[in-house]
Protein backbone atom coordinates (compact mmCIF):
# COMPACT_ATOMS: atom_id res chain seq x y z
CA UNK A 1 0.00 0.00 0.00
CA UNK A 2 1.47 3.07 -1.28
CA UNK A 3 1.75 6.16 1.58
CA UNK A 4 -1.14 8.02 -0.59
CA UNK A 5 -3.15 4.97 0.20
CA UNK A 6 -2.44 5.56 3.49
CA UNK A 7 -3.64 8.78 4.12
CA UNK A 8 -6.73 8.68 2.19
CA UNK A 9 -9.90 8.12 4.58
CA UNK A 10 -11.21 4.73 4.23
CA UNK A 11 -15.18 4.85 5.12
CA UNK A 12 -16.97 6.20 2.70
CA UNK A 13 -18.06 9.52 4.84
CA UNK A 14 -14.45 10.52 4.76
CA UNK A 15 -14.15 10.12 0.69
CA UNK A 16 -17.05 11.53 -0.20
CA UNK A 17 -16.17 14.24 2.22
CA UNK A 18 -13.11 14.58 0.74
CA UNK A 19 -14.57 14.08 -3.32
CA UNK A 20 -16.47 17.17 -2.02
CA UNK A 21 -14.21 20.00 -0.76
CA UNK A 22 -10.72 19.11 -2.73
CA UNK A 23 -12.87 20.53 -5.59
CA UNK A 24 -14.35 23.35 -3.71
CA UNK A 25 -10.62 24.45 -2.15
CA UNK A 26 -9.27 24.31 -5.60
CA UNK A 27 -11.31 26.59 -6.92
CA UNK A 28 -11.07 29.11 -4.14
CA UNK A 29 -7.18 29.12 -4.50
CA UNK A 30 -7.53 29.18 -8.35
CA UNK A 31 -10.12 32.28 -7.97
CA UNK A 32 -8.25 33.95 -5.68
CA UNK A 33 -4.69 33.74 -7.36
CA UNK A 34 -6.20 35.23 -10.38
CA UNK A 35 -8.32 37.69 -8.78
CA UNK A 36 -5.32 38.80 -6.92
CA UNK A 37 -2.92 38.48 -9.52
CA UNK A 38 -5.05 39.48 -12.52
CA UNK A 39 -7.69 41.79 -11.68
CA UNK A 40 -6.87 43.64 -8.37
CA UNK A 41 -2.85 44.15 -8.98
CA UNK A 42 -4.01 45.71 -12.12
CA UNK A 43 -6.50 47.78 -10.92
CA UNK A 44 -4.29 48.93 -7.80
CA UNK A 45 -1.39 49.85 -10.46
CA UNK A 46 -4.11 51.99 -12.51
CA UNK A 47 -4.95 53.80 -9.31
CA UNK A 48 -1.51 54.30 -8.45
CA UNK A 49 -0.47 55.47 -11.96
CA UNK A 50 -3.11 58.01 -11.63
CA UNK A 51 -1.65 59.35 -7.99
CA UNK A 52 2.02 59.35 -9.41
CA UNK A 53 0.77 61.83 -12.22
CA UNK A 54 -0.14 64.01 -10.14
CA UNK A 55 2.96 63.77 -7.89
CA UNK A 56 4.92 63.87 -10.35
CA UNK A 57 3.26 67.36 -12.05
CA UNK A 58 3.20 68.76 -8.15
CA UNK A 59 7.34 67.45 -8.26
CA UNK A 60 8.00 69.42 -11.68
CA UNK A 61 6.07 72.55 -10.39
CA UNK A 62 8.68 72.58 -7.57
CA UNK A 63 11.98 72.01 -9.58
CA UNK A 64 10.76 74.95 -11.95
CA UNK A 65 9.96 77.34 -8.70
CA UNK A 66 13.33 80.52 -8.02
CA UNK A 67 12.74 79.72 -4.22
CA UNK A 68 11.52 77.25 -1.69
CA UNK A 69 8.97 79.96 -0.13
CA UNK A 70 7.35 80.73 -4.33
CA UNK A 71 7.32 76.44 -4.44
CA UNK A 72 5.64 76.29 -1.14
CA UNK A 73 3.15 79.17 -2.08
CA UNK A 74 2.32 77.73 -5.29
CA UNK A 75 2.42 74.20 -4.98
CA UNK A 76 0.72 73.52 -2.00
CA UNK A 77 -2.67 75.11 -2.59
CA UNK A 78 -2.61 72.87 -5.76
CA UNK A 79 -1.89 69.62 -3.76
CA UNK A 80 -4.62 70.30 -1.43
CA UNK A 81 -7.13 70.59 -4.43
CA UNK A 82 -5.54 67.00 -5.57
CA UNK A 83 -6.03 65.71 -2.17
CA UNK A 84 -2.47 65.71 -1.53
CA UNK A 85 -0.83 67.17 1.83
CA UNK A 86 2.45 68.72 0.65
CA UNK A 87 4.65 69.54 3.31
CA UNK A 88 7.91 71.69 2.04
CA UNK A 89 10.84 70.97 3.44
CA UNK A 90 9.84 67.75 4.70
CA UNK A 91 8.85 67.39 8.55
CA UNK A 92 10.36 64.61 10.84
CA UNK A 93 7.85 62.61 10.36
CA UNK A 94 9.27 61.37 6.78
CA UNK A 95 10.19 57.92 6.13
CA UNK A 96 13.37 57.24 5.19
CA UNK A 97 13.03 53.40 4.39
CA UNK A 98 9.66 51.46 3.06
CA UNK A 99 7.65 50.27 5.11
CA UNK A 100 4.40 47.89 4.89
CA UNK A 101 2.39 45.50 6.90
CA UNK A 102 3.21 41.99 7.00
CA UNK A 103 0.11 40.62 5.45
CA UNK A 104 -0.62 43.54 2.49
CA UNK A 105 -2.23 42.32 -0.69
CA UNK A 106 -1.30 45.29 -2.43
CA UNK A 107 1.46 47.07 -0.75
CA UNK A 108 4.29 45.77 -3.16
CA UNK A 109 2.53 46.99 -6.22
CA UNK A 110 1.71 50.54 -4.68
CA UNK A 111 5.13 50.80 -4.09
CA UNK A 112 6.60 49.04 -7.40
CA UNK A 113 4.21 51.48 -9.24
CA UNK A 114 5.66 54.63 -7.65
CA UNK A 115 9.46 54.06 -7.61
CA UNK A 116 8.84 53.04 -11.50
CA UNK A 117 7.16 56.50 -12.19
CA UNK A 118 9.03 58.94 -9.51
CA UNK A 119 12.85 58.50 -10.05
CA UNK A 120 13.28 61.01 -7.03
CA UNK A 121 11.21 59.06 -4.69
CA UNK A 122 12.77 58.16 -1.37
CA UNK A 123 10.81 56.38 0.87
CA UNK A 124 7.39 54.57 0.92
CA UNK A 125 5.56 54.14 4.93
CA UNK A 126 2.15 52.16 4.02
CA UNK A 127 1.56 51.42 7.92
CA UNK A 128 0.58 54.97 8.67
CA UNK A 129 -2.70 55.41 11.00
CA UNK A 130 -6.07 56.70 8.92
CA UNK A 131 -4.69 54.49 5.89
CA UNK A 132 -2.57 57.19 4.94
CA UNK A 133 0.28 56.71 2.22
CA UNK A 134 3.61 58.67 3.79
CA UNK A 135 5.71 59.21 0.61
CA UNK A 136 9.27 60.92 0.86
CA UNK A 137 11.28 62.96 -2.35
CA UNK A 138 14.51 64.42 -3.17
CA UNK A 139 14.04 68.32 -4.31
CA UNK A 140 16.71 71.07 -5.15
CA UNK A 141 15.17 72.30 -2.41
CA UNK A 142 15.78 69.86 0.04
CA UNK A 143 13.38 66.34 1.12
CA UNK A 144 9.40 66.81 0.55
CA UNK A 145 7.22 65.00 2.21
CA UNK A 146 3.55 64.14 1.00
CA UNK A 147 0.30 62.05 2.20
CA UNK A 148 -2.04 60.65 0.09
CA UNK A 149 -4.75 58.36 1.13
CA UNK A 150 -4.69 54.71 0.45
CA UNK A 151 -8.27 54.49 -1.01
CA UNK A 152 -6.93 56.58 -3.66
CA UNK A 153 -4.31 53.73 -4.80
CA UNK A 154 -5.90 50.37 -3.96
CA UNK A 155 -9.81 49.00 -3.19
CA UNK A 156 -10.91 49.85 -0.22
CA UNK A 157 -10.91 46.36 1.79
CA UNK A 158 -9.93 43.84 -0.54
CA UNK A 159 -9.79 41.07 2.28
CA UNK A 160 -13.76 41.33 2.74
CA UNK A 161 -14.01 39.59 -1.07
CA UNK A 162 -11.88 36.69 0.07
CA UNK A 163 -13.50 36.28 3.48
CA UNK A 164 -16.86 36.53 2.38
CA UNK A 165 -15.94 33.79 -0.35
CA UNK A 166 -14.49 31.29 2.31
CA UNK A 167 -17.28 31.89 4.63
CA UNK A 168 -19.70 31.34 1.53
CA UNK A 169 -17.60 28.10 0.55
CA UNK A 170 -17.58 26.72 4.43
CA UNK A 171 -21.56 27.43 4.46
CA UNK A 172 -21.98 25.16 1.53
CA UNK A 173 -19.49 22.85 2.17
CA UNK A 174 -22.02 22.21 5.54
CA UNK A 175 -24.92 22.27 3.72
CA UNK A 176 -23.58 19.66 0.69
CA UNK A 177 -22.00 17.45 4.05
CA UNK A 178 -25.69 17.33 5.10
CA UNK A 179 -27.50 16.57 1.99
CA UNK A 180 -24.70 14.01 1.22
CA UNK A 181 -24.98 12.10 4.66
CA UNK A 182 -28.81 11.95 4.18
CA UNK A 183 -28.00 9.58 0.67
CA UNK A 184 -25.12 8.00 2.35
CA UNK A 185 -26.84 6.89 5.53
CA UNK A 186 -29.19 4.04 3.54
CA UNK A 187 -26.00 2.55 2.14
CA UNK A 188 -24.71 2.82 5.80
CA UNK A 189 -27.87 1.21 7.08
CA UNK A 190 -28.08 -1.50 4.47
CA UNK A 191 -24.22 -2.26 5.32
CA UNK A 192 -25.40 -2.52 9.01
CA UNK A 193 -28.23 -5.12 8.36
CA UNK A 194 -25.85 -6.97 5.98
CA UNK A 195 -23.42 -7.75 8.81
CA UNK A 196 -25.48 -8.31 11.60
CA UNK A 197 -27.20 -10.82 9.27
CA UNK A 198 -23.83 -12.28 8.52
CA UNK A 199 -23.54 -12.65 12.69
CA UNK A 200 -26.62 -14.38 12.58
CA UNK A 201 -28.69 -11.62 14.24
CA UNK A 202 -31.85 -9.94 12.00
CA UNK A 203 -32.20 -6.56 12.45
CA UNK A 204 -35.12 -4.40 11.26
CA UNK A 205 -34.38 -2.80 7.96
CA UNK A 206 -36.34 -1.05 5.99
CA UNK A 207 -34.90 0.68 1.77
CA UNK A 208 -34.44 4.20 1.74
CA UNK A 209 -32.84 6.75 -0.44
CA UNK A 210 -31.81 7.13 -4.03
CA UNK A 211 -33.59 4.54 -6.61
CA UNK A 212 -30.64 2.29 -6.95
CA UNK A 213 -29.75 2.23 -3.13
CA UNK A 214 -33.47 0.88 -2.70
CA UNK A 215 -32.86 -1.65 -5.33
CA UNK A 216 -30.33 -2.86 -3.47
CA UNK A 217 -31.95 -2.78 -0.18
CA UNK A 218 -34.74 -5.19 -1.77
CA UNK A 219 -32.43 -7.51 -2.73
CA UNK A 220 -30.95 -7.87 0.02
CA UNK A 221 -34.27 -7.83 2.11
CA UNK A 222 -35.26 -10.33 -0.46
CA UNK A 223 -31.99 -12.36 0.14
CA UNK A 224 -32.25 -12.53 4.03
CA UNK A 225 -35.62 -13.96 3.74
CA UNK A 226 -34.54 -16.80 1.22
CA UNK A 227 -32.17 -17.75 3.44
CA UNK A 228 -34.32 -17.83 6.59
CA UNK A 229 -37.04 -19.78 4.74
CA UNK A 230 -34.51 -22.66 3.75
CA UNK A 231 -33.44 -22.80 7.40
CA UNK A 232 -36.79 -22.94 8.53
CA UNK A 233 -37.10 -25.48 6.20
CA UNK A 234 -34.22 -27.41 6.90
CA UNK A 235 -34.70 -27.76 10.39
CA UNK A 236 -38.41 -28.79 10.07
CA UNK A 237 -37.56 -31.50 7.87
CA UNK A 238 -34.25 -32.37 10.31
CA UNK A 239 -36.61 -32.59 13.24
CA UNK A 240 -38.66 -35.32 11.14
CA UNK A 241 -35.47 -37.14 10.50
CA UNK A 242 -34.18 -36.98 13.94
CA UNK A 243 -37.37 -38.36 15.28
CA UNK A 244 -37.67 -41.23 12.85
CA UNK A 245 -33.92 -42.32 13.16
CA UNK A 246 -34.04 -41.99 17.30
CA UNK A 247 -37.04 -44.20 17.77
CA UNK A 248 -35.40 -47.61 16.16
CA UNK A 249 -32.73 -46.38 17.83
CA UNK A 250 -34.27 -46.42 21.02
CA UNK A 251 -36.16 -49.56 20.10
CA UNK A 252 -32.93 -51.36 19.44
CA UNK A 253 -31.41 -50.76 22.63
CA UNK A 254 -34.39 -51.33 24.71
CA UNK A 255 -34.32 -54.80 23.17
CA UNK A 256 -30.68 -55.30 23.67
CA UNK A 257 -31.06 -54.68 27.25
CA UNK A 258 -33.44 -57.32 27.75
CA UNK A 259 -31.34 -59.68 26.39
CA UNK A 260 -28.57 -61.72 28.60
CA UNK A 261 -25.27 -59.97 28.75
CA UNK A 262 -22.62 -61.27 26.52
CA UNK A 263 -20.26 -60.26 24.54
CA UNK A 264 -21.87 -60.06 21.27
CA UNK A 265 -24.75 -57.83 23.33
CA UNK A 266 -22.50 -55.56 24.18
CA UNK A 267 -20.52 -54.99 20.98
CA UNK A 268 -23.97 -54.48 19.90
CA UNK A 269 -24.69 -52.20 22.61
CA UNK A 270 -21.51 -50.18 21.73
CA UNK A 271 -23.03 -50.04 17.55
CA UNK A 272 -26.21 -49.08 19.12
CA UNK A 273 -24.66 -45.91 21.06
CA UNK A 274 -22.11 -45.42 18.50
CA UNK A 275 -24.77 -44.59 15.84
CA UNK A 276 -26.61 -42.15 18.30
CA UNK A 277 -23.37 -40.21 18.81
CA UNK A 278 -23.17 -40.17 14.68
CA UNK A 279 -26.77 -39.01 14.31
CA UNK A 280 -26.69 -36.43 16.90
CA UNK A 281 -23.24 -34.92 15.51
CA UNK A 282 -24.32 -34.65 12.01
CA UNK A 283 -27.56 -33.54 12.84
CA UNK A 284 -26.31 -30.60 14.65
CA UNK A 285 -23.73 -29.81 11.83
CA UNK A 286 -26.85 -29.73 9.69
CA UNK A 287 -28.90 -27.76 11.90
CA UNK A 288 -25.88 -25.46 13.23
CA UNK A 289 -28.61 -24.36 15.79
CA UNK A 290 -30.19 -21.75 13.54
CA UNK A 291 -33.38 -21.53 15.14
CA UNK A 292 -31.07 -20.14 18.88
CA UNK A 293 -31.86 -16.95 19.81
CA UNK A 294 -28.70 -14.50 19.79
CA UNK A 295 -28.37 -12.65 23.04
CA UNK A 296 -25.72 -11.14 25.35
CA UNK A 297 -23.79 -13.96 27.31
CA UNK A 298 -20.73 -14.65 29.82
CA UNK A 299 -18.15 -15.72 27.63
CA UNK A 300 -15.77 -16.50 30.70
CA UNK A 301 -18.63 -18.33 32.66
CA UNK A 302 -19.56 -20.40 29.84
CA UNK A 303 -15.96 -21.66 28.77
CA UNK A 304 -14.83 -22.03 32.48
CA UNK A 305 -17.96 -24.28 33.16
CA UNK A 306 -17.29 -26.26 30.11
CA UNK A 307 -13.46 -26.62 31.44
CA UNK A 308 -14.46 -27.56 34.91
CA UNK A 309 -16.56 -30.13 32.99
CA UNK A 310 -14.54 -31.76 30.67
CA UNK A 311 -11.85 -32.52 34.01
CA UNK A 312 -8.26 -33.03 33.67
CA UNK A 313 -6.08 -32.48 31.58
CA UNK A 314 -8.11 -29.38 30.12
CA UNK A 315 -7.87 -26.13 31.91
CA UNK A 316 -7.98 -22.43 31.67
CA UNK A 317 -4.74 -21.03 31.58
CA UNK A 318 -6.15 -16.92 30.98
CA UNK A 319 -8.45 -14.32 30.20
CA UNK A 320 -7.04 -11.69 28.05
CA UNK A 321 -8.51 -8.24 28.06
CA UNK A 322 -11.89 -7.21 29.47
CA UNK A 323 -13.85 -9.39 30.52
CA UNK A 324 -17.68 -8.51 29.06
CA UNK A 325 -20.37 -10.07 27.95
CA UNK A 326 -20.95 -10.56 24.25
CA UNK A 327 -23.43 -11.23 22.01
CA UNK A 328 -23.61 -15.08 21.06
CA UNK A 329 -25.92 -17.73 20.72
CA UNK A 330 -24.69 -19.76 24.32
CA UNK A 331 -25.50 -23.06 23.05
CA UNK A 332 -23.63 -22.85 20.09
CA UNK A 333 -20.55 -21.55 21.13
CA UNK A 334 -20.46 -23.84 24.16
CA UNK A 335 -21.02 -26.70 21.26
CA UNK A 336 -18.38 -25.94 19.32
CA UNK A 337 -15.84 -25.36 22.25
CA UNK A 338 -16.84 -28.37 23.26
CA UNK A 339 -15.44 -29.69 20.15
CA UNK A 340 -12.66 -28.36 20.19
CA UNK A 341 -12.02 -29.24 23.83
CA UNK A 342 -13.01 -33.18 22.54
CA UNK A 343 -10.45 -33.25 19.77
CA UNK A 344 -7.79 -31.96 21.89
CA UNK A 345 -8.57 -34.70 25.01
CA UNK A 346 -8.50 -37.20 22.41
CA UNK A 347 -5.18 -37.09 20.48
CA UNK A 348 -3.06 -34.86 23.94
CA UNK A 349 -2.48 -35.53 27.22
CA UNK A 350 -2.68 -31.60 28.10
CA UNK A 351 -5.58 -29.03 26.29
CA UNK A 352 -4.73 -25.35 27.66
CA UNK A 353 -8.18 -22.86 27.00
CA UNK A 354 -7.37 -19.28 26.45
CA UNK A 355 -10.18 -16.35 26.05
CA UNK A 356 -8.83 -13.13 24.46
CA UNK A 357 -11.18 -10.41 24.63
CA UNK A 358 -10.68 -8.13 21.71
CA UNK A 359 -11.99 -4.49 20.66
CA UNK A 360 -14.27 -6.10 17.96
CA UNK A 361 -14.15 -9.92 18.86
CA UNK A 362 -13.78 -12.53 21.07
CA UNK A 363 -11.00 -15.62 20.49
CA UNK A 364 -11.18 -18.83 21.83
CA UNK A 365 -8.32 -20.65 21.69
CA UNK A 366 -7.86 -24.40 22.56
CA UNK A 367 -3.88 -26.41 22.13
CA UNK A 368 -3.02 -29.33 22.69
CA UNK A 369 0.70 -31.06 22.92
CA UNK A 370 -0.92 -33.98 20.20
CA UNK A 371 0.77 -34.60 16.75
CA UNK A 372 -1.22 -31.75 15.06
CA UNK A 373 -1.75 -31.34 11.88
CA UNK A 374 0.39 -30.65 8.91
CA UNK A 375 -0.51 -27.45 7.50
CA UNK A 376 -1.15 -28.47 3.88
CA UNK A 377 -4.05 -30.83 4.82
CA UNK A 378 -5.77 -27.57 7.67
CA UNK A 379 -8.45 -26.79 5.05
CA UNK A 380 -8.95 -30.30 4.42
CA UNK A 381 -9.46 -30.74 8.18
CA UNK A 382 -12.36 -28.45 8.16
CA UNK A 383 -14.49 -29.93 5.45
CA UNK A 384 -17.03 -32.08 6.73
CA UNK A 385 -16.68 -36.34 6.56
CA UNK A 386 -12.61 -35.56 5.40
CA UNK A 387 -11.19 -38.91 6.83
CA UNK A 388 -6.71 -37.64 7.35
CA UNK A 389 -4.33 -40.57 7.07
CA UNK A 390 -2.21 -39.11 9.05
CA UNK A 391 -2.17 -39.42 13.23
CA UNK A 392 -4.50 -36.34 13.53
CA UNK A 393 -7.25 -37.90 12.25
CA UNK A 394 -10.31 -36.37 13.53
CA UNK A 395 -12.19 -39.53 12.73
CA UNK A 396 -10.41 -41.61 15.47
CA UNK A 397 -12.80 -42.61 18.23
CA UNK A 398 -15.62 -43.34 17.14
CA UNK A 399 -15.98 -39.57 15.40
CA UNK A 400 -17.44 -38.89 11.75
CA UNK A 401 -15.16 -36.01 11.03
CA UNK A 402 -17.96 -33.46 11.93
CA UNK A 403 -16.29 -31.71 15.23
CA UNK A 404 -14.08 -28.97 13.20
CA UNK A 405 -16.85 -29.01 10.90
CA UNK A 406 -19.49 -27.49 13.23
CA UNK A 407 -17.18 -25.05 15.15
CA UNK A 408 -16.19 -23.56 11.75
CA UNK A 409 -19.73 -23.16 10.71
CA UNK A 410 -21.04 -22.17 13.97
CA UNK A 411 -17.60 -19.57 13.80
CA UNK A 412 -19.19 -18.05 10.65
CA UNK A 413 -22.62 -17.89 11.68
CA UNK A 414 -21.10 -15.29 14.37
CA UNK A 415 -19.60 -13.54 11.80
CA UNK A 416 -15.89 -14.58 12.80
CA UNK A 417 -13.76 -17.80 11.76
CA UNK A 418 -11.96 -20.95 12.63
CA UNK A 419 -7.95 -21.11 12.04
CA UNK A 420 -5.98 -24.15 12.85
CA UNK A 421 -2.22 -23.21 13.46
CA UNK A 422 0.69 -25.25 15.34
CA UNK A 423 0.82 -24.04 19.17
CA UNK A 424 3.85 -22.70 20.14
CA UNK A 425 3.73 -23.30 23.85
CA UNK A 426 2.59 -27.29 23.61
CA UNK A 427 3.79 -28.07 20.13
CA UNK A 428 0.46 -29.76 18.95
CA UNK A 429 -2.66 -27.95 17.23
CA UNK A 430 -3.53 -25.06 18.25
CA UNK A 431 -6.89 -23.90 17.10
CA UNK A 432 -8.37 -20.11 17.17
CA UNK A 433 -12.21 -19.66 17.39
CA UNK A 434 -13.18 -15.97 16.67
CA UNK A 435 -16.57 -14.66 17.21
CA UNK A 436 -17.29 -10.40 16.27
CA UNK A 437 -18.30 -8.27 18.84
Amino acid sequence: MSVFQRILPRGLYGRAALILIVPIVTIQLVFSTEFIQRFYEDVTGQMTQGVAIDLAFLLERIEASPSLAEAAAEVVPVARSLQITLTLPAGPGAPTVDKRQRIDLSGDMIISTLRERLPSLVAVDLTGPGRMVNLRFDSRFGPVQAEVNRRRMSAANPHQLIVLMVFTSVLLTVIAYFFLRRQLRPITKLAEAAEEFGKGRAVSYRPRGAQEVRAAGRAFLDMRARIERQIEQRTLMLSGVSHDLRTPLTRMRLALSLMPEDGEVEALQADVRQMERMVDEFLAFVRGDAMEGSEPADAVALVRDLVDRSGPPVRLVAVDGVPEEVEMRPQAIARAVENLVSNARRFGTRVDVRLTFQERSLRITVEDDGPGIPPDRRDEALRPFTRLEAARDPNRGAGVGLGLSIASDIALSHGGALRLSQSEALGGLRVDLVIAR
